[in-house]
């Protein structure tokens, strides 16, 4: 087996989920994308489409009679970097007006043997 040096270029997704009527144009729905996961009891579908036509599709998919509701992912609007927040109280803070205090409580672990 010969393998190009040719790049993988990681295409930028978004994650969409579409919420509809019923799930006989389900076929329709992989036009807009890659379906990844289909609930039939609740009636949506989880849907990844490339994230420079994202406005675009869910324009498309509002606009379909068997479509109830469009939903996009937030995750990749998410900062997912928490190595250096982790383990201290800067995990804690809100930046809003309404800063919460952090109180450490002195917990006494006990084992069963000995209560």
């Amino acid at each position: 087996m010969v393998m190009d040096n040719a790049e993988f270029i990681v295409q930028k997704r978004r994650g969409m989920i579409v919420w509809v009527y019923s799930l006989k144009q389900l076929k329709t729905l992989k036009r807009y994308g890659l379906v990844h996961f289909v609930s039939r009891k609740m009636k949506y579908v989880v849907l990844y489409v490339n994230e420079e036509v994202a406005d675009e599709t869910e324009e498309k998919l509002r606009a379909l009679h068997f479509v109830r509701q469009v939903e996009r992912s937030y995750r990749p609007d998410i900062e997912m970097n928490f190595a250096d927040r982790i383990g201290t109280k800067a995990a804690y803070q809100v930046n809003d007006d309404d800063e919460l205090d952090v109180v450490e409580a002195n917990t006494e672990i006990r084992l069963a043997e000995t209560v």
